[in-house]
């Protein structure tokens, strides 16, 4: 690895590719070992430590699927309209030529094994006239029909829906072994950065919040630091000091002007493993590791701090849950302009998709511009150019990333 100012002297040379860095990060990342059990209200989303299997049937007893009568299926044979079946209705001693009106999902009395809807019945009196034979087990939900008893149900690593959620309360579990949530560790830098009334050559502290928020909507737990200025002791202080959590993400100071101090303070530490990506915005990412701790160095440009979150914050996150991340929602659209892109570099374009006519119309939005942080916010996603390509042109078909569920 060259030395720091090497690197300010001839700039990034060389760049890693997006999918070689990833491989170099996950390499470097471990599952965390933590665990806790949760009660079903409150593991929505998180990941299973242990494997589920169904303690009991689902259900645990013949259960009518609809409203109607139960019945022996042996006693409407040859019904019809002209010709009905007539049975006597009888809640409390179900059996030959007998009936017992049943409500979905309350059980089929033996020796009932039928339930005939209400619509090919009819009441005359004390009797009710079926209109339809019934076959045996119609209109009946079998024992363990749903789940059965010692089924397989999950595998540790799957994240729970609240579909899940349900099905674990049906089969009688109350609570689930999860893993802990991964700690990530946010540390903003920069000697100009402030917290309220900036000053000249002052700005607002926003990439911590950012990342922090985004952390916790990506299953981590953050720990948001104070601002860290450029100092080399104070940055690796910083740096030490968290070195029990799952991952360090520092924003700021990741560059190679004579600020970015952070790649050699990690160099010095640990390994510097990977410093400038081909990605655009957001090149100068740097990622190492101190001890058994991985660490992202990100951007101080907002557009490139949240790009290099999305293509390596999130993914990590998942990894020390031994869990790969939900692919986006997506959408093809038509382009509506031009979009260029340097060959092997993969460049993420903000775009606002409209579509309200008769196909989505994807608008470019700041194609460049990596300081300008309105342009994600007023983004509806992204569309990624890979490094194969030169850009696209007007009225081709694109595939849009959504920040967040598409409407």
């Amino acid at each position: 690895m060259e030395d720091a100012e090497s690197v300010r002297g001839s700039g990034f040379v060389e760049r890693t590719r997006v999918a070689e860095a990833l491989d170099t990060l996950r390499a470097v990342t471990s599952v965390s070992t933590g665990i806790e059990v949760l009660p079903l209200g409150e593991a929505d989303g998180r990941v299973l430590a242990e494997t589920v299997e169904s303690p009991r049937n689902v259900p645990d007893f013949p259960r009518a699927a609809m409203d109607g009568y139960a019945v022996r299926a042996e006693d409407t044979f040859g019904a019809a309209a002209r010709s009905p079946a007539t049975l006597v209705i009888d809640p409390d001693e179900p059996g030959v030529q007998r009936a017992t009106w049943v409500h979905t999902g309350s059980p089929v009395p033996d020796p009932a094994d039928a339930v005939v809807k209400t619509e090919n019945a009819r009441e005359v009196g004390d009797d009710v006239e079926i209109t339809r034979a019934a076959a045996a087990g119609q209109n009946v939900s079998d024992v363990g029909e749903d789940v059965e008893s010692g089924q397989h149900l999950f595998d540790p690593g799957h994240r729970l829906r609240p579909s899940d959620l349900a099905m674990l309360r049906s089969v009688g579990i109350d609570s689930v072994t999860v893993r802990e949530h991964p700690s990530v560790a946010v540390i903003p830098t920069g000697e100009e950065l402030v917290t309220e009334n900036p000053g000249p050559g002052e700005a607002i502290e926003t990439n911590g919040l950012m990342i922090s928020s985004l952390v916790e909507r990506w299953g981590g737990w953050a720990r948001y630091r104070d601002v860290v200025t450029d100092d080399r002791e104070a940055l690796a202080d910083a740096i030490e000091a968290d070195l029990d959590a799952d991952v360090i993400v520092t924003t700021g100071g990741s560059s190679i002007g004579k600020r970015d101090l952070l790649p050699a303070v990690v160099e010095e530490l640990g390994e510097l493993l990977v410093h400038g990506v081909a990605l655009k915005p957001g090149h100068p990412v740097a990622l190492g590791q101190v001890e058994d701790t991985p660490i992202l160095m990100l951007p101080g440009y907002p557009v490139a701090c949240i790009v290099n979150a999305w293509q390596f914050l999130r993914p990590v996150i998942n990894w020390t849950t031994d869990t790969d991340p939900d692919e986006p929602a997506r959408l093809d659209a038509r382009l509506d302009r031009k979009v260029r892109s340097e060959p092997g570099i993969r460049s993420c374009v903000r775009v606002t998709v409209d579509d309200s006519g008769s196909e989505p119309v994807a608008t470019p939005v700041h194609e460049s511009g990596a300081s300008i942080l309105s342009s994600v916010s007023l983004a509806d996603g992204w569309i990624q150019v890979p490094e194969s390509i030169e850009g696209y042109d007007v009225d081709e078909t694109v595939t849009v990333e959504f920040w967040e569920a598409h409407p």
